[in-house]
């Protein structure tokens, strides 16, 4: 990989995340906001303006740009930030991602065109051009704009101030950001004064490798040489300045040269370089890790039943050693691949925000629980269901202001999106206090597409018509829009949460609002699970499924419609016998008791083998989804076993 695309990649990944910052913080100017947020934007917008101009991504600097100049209208205080402005500036924002999209992909930005946006902010400026007021920075604040010459900010403390002469080396592909690096860190350890050339100059790339600063800080100029000095820096020099020392600027042709005992200064504070506590990992690389982990949870299990086998006691005590430590390997893999709901959750204001303007609507959106964390794997496939769900919510759930107010509301709608652990699973809830799930609507919706009869629809339950909404291509939009009515329904938010082997329920009361509830396991790639024989058949069924192991005697089965069931400990169960899978066996003398959510029923077996962590791998693609069945996982002795899913049999 060369340089430039090593940058490509860290500039991508911060990118996003002041592309982050900078929406959720619109998000809250929008509902009033404060000083904090305008300047939380003004910082998000200046780092993504001169990061992409000295990548020279310069579609992207150009718009980067004129929004920094309208916010700096606003954070100055001579302009007003309206609804129609606060619309233009997230349209601006969504440019970005497509622009952030284009360089991920190899472009340098100008695939995306943003003159309409571009031009439309500074129609703007220019209407308020001639009320524009320049506030005098405040101690201690950078100015937005700093121009060629050297201005100086007033710092009224007692902190020694200090001259710092930087040289970045002739060899750096990158030296404005190596410098911007370079000022951030001095930045944060006091305040940076005066510095030639400006910030502009070096977002622009006007910038030759020699920097010149004064900073006014009581760390000490050894933390200082520190925090400058770094890989790309050729060399470093500070001498301390009086209160009121012009800072002289560096000659292109002036080179520093450090003295020998500067030299051994600057390897001695090598060693006190800051260290590096965060890695930005390809995930790729994280996936690989993670199937070598797995081949040896495999190998593992093969390993104990050959030293079961040959009963040696040295074998045995080195597979001991080696068990604790595929364990521990284990446990941290699975730690660093899990990532919080935050992820997605951040995404989800701006949808609520767009799908609620679209529909005249008023809606409060609360988000909890977003430090709750999930196994990559099972977040990749969650994105798309929450964001229809979210879209459903609002524009299906929460009624018009008006309608809210008749009916004795508050004209503002209420969502909720929590998530929380439960045992080994995570739930994620989604509450609205709209008008609930109209199940007459939805009965009658059903007999017009011809999905029930008329008859049928009269005895339906509330659960059953709610059954139906997850019937593919139903909904119950009157009209198509850009938000519902396409018929792409509830039916492909349950495929994908079935194929991340959870589940989801629903719960409504008519005038009071719905809840959606998600399951899902943490992970999907090791489980334990226990070993059970059918017919001389091996079957895993997961632990966490399992209630209790119990005596079957055969007798003791009822018929009960069209299913066996028995009764145990006062409770009537269904009970399988799974023939149609594994064959059929008289020898079944005991019974596993399994539960999702308050639902139990149980399996009846041959033989309990015992409790084993395996791996579980998908289906080929050949086979395809098998109902009951969440994938396979291979024995120690090489023997392809399959994994019951309990989910979807109860």
């Amino acid at each position: 990989m060369s340089e430039f695309e090593a940058y490509r990649s860290l500039f991508v990944a911060e990118s996003r995340e002041n592309h982050e910052n900078l929406v959720r913080n619109m998000l809250i100017l929008e509902k009033g906001g404060s000083q904090e947020a305008i300047d939380e934007i003004f910082r998000s917008i200046h780092t993504l303006k001169g990061a992409s101009a000295s990548m020279g991504f310069m579609e992207m600097e150009r718009l980067c740009h004129t929004m920094e100049d309208v916010f700096q209208m606003i954070r100055s205080g001579s302009a007003v930030i309206t609804a129609d402005l606060n619309n233009l500036l997230l349209a601006c924002s969504d440019i970005i991602e497509l622009m952030l999209d284009d360089v991920e992909g190899g472009g340098d930005s100008s695939s995306v065109n943003p003159d309409e946006q571009v031009n439309a902010l500074k129609q703007w400026i220019s209407k308020g051009a001639g009320k524009v007021k320049v506030e005098s920075p405040k101690s201690g604040v950078i100015p937005a704009v700093v121009p060629d010459t050297i201005a100086e900010i007033i710092d009224e403390t007692d902190r020694p101030r200090y001259i710092i002469k930087l040289k970045v080396a002739d060899d750096c592909v990158m030296k404005d950001i190596r410098a911007m690096l370079a000022i951030g860190n001095l930045e944060s350890l006091g305040t940076i004064l005066s510095i030639h050339p400006s910030r502009e100059d070096i977002d622009e790339g006007r910038f030759d490798g020699s920097l010149v600063l004064k900073i006014a800080s009581d760390v000490g100029d050894d933390a200082l040489k520190s925090a400058a000095t770094g890989t790309d820096i050729a060399s470093v020099e500070i001498t301390p300045a009086q209160k009121d020392e012009p800072v002289t600027p560096l000659k292109v042709s002036e080179e520093i040269i450090p003295a020998e005992s500067d030299k051994k200064q600057q390897a001695a504070s090598q060693d006190k370089t800051r260290e590096i506590k965060n890695l930005r990992v390809d995930i790729t690389q994280l996936d690989h890790i993670m199937n070598l982990v797995e081949d040896l949870v495999i190998n593992r299990g093969r390993l104990k039943q050959i030293a079961e086998q040959n009963k040696i006691k040295e074998l045995d005590e080195a597979i001991s050693t080696v068990d604790r430590s595929v364990s521990d390997l284990q446990n941290l893999m699975m730690n660093i691949r899990m990532i919080p709901l935050n992820h997605i959750f951040n995404r989800l204001p701006r949808v609520v925000r767009d799908v609620a303007q679209y529909d005249g609507k008023e809606v409060e959106f609360v988000i909890e629980g977003g430090e709750t964390e999930l196994d990559r794997s099972v977040m990749d496939g969650l994105n798309d269901p929450l964001l229809h769900l979210i879209r459903n919510s609002v524009n299906h759930g929460i009624e018009s202001p008006e309608v809210r107010e008749k009916a004795g509301k508050p004209r503002k709608g209420f969502v909720k999106l929590s998530a929380h652990r439960d045992r080994d699973n995570v739930i994620i809830e989604l509450i609205d206090d709209g008008g609930g799930i109209n199940v007459e609507k939805v009965k009658s919706k059903a007999v017009e597409k011809g999905l029930v009869t008329p008859e049928n629809a009269t005895t339906m339950t509330t659960e059953q018509a709610i059954e139906i909404l997850f019937l593919p291509g139903f909904s119950t939009a009157d009209k198509i829009s850009d938000i519902s009515g396409r018929g792409v329904g509830l039916d492909v938010v349950r495929r994908s949460i079935e194929s991340l082997k959870g589940s989801i329920r629903v719960e409504t009361t008519p005038g009071k609002g719905s809840r959606f509830e998600l399951l899902l396991p943490p992970t999907m790639a090791i489980v334990d699970v226990m070993i059970v024989r059918i017919n001389r058949r091996r079957l895993a069924i997961p632990i966490s499924s399992i209630v209790e192991v119990a005596d079957y005697k055969t007798g003791s089965t009822h018929r009960i419609g069209k299913s066996d069931a028995i009764l145990l400990r006062d409770e009537v169960l269904e009970i399988f016998m799974l023939d149609d899978m594994m064959g059929r066996s008289e020898d079944r003398d005991i019974l596993i008791v399994v539960q999702y959510l308050k639902r139990k029923c149980c399996i009846a077996v041959d033989l309990v083998e015992g409790k084993q962590e395996v791996v579980v791998k998908p289906l080929s693609s050949i086979i395809g989804n098998t109902r009951g069945i969440s994938g396979i996982t291979i024995l120690g002795d090489g023997e392809v076993v399959p994994v019951l899913d309990v989910n979807t049999m109860v």
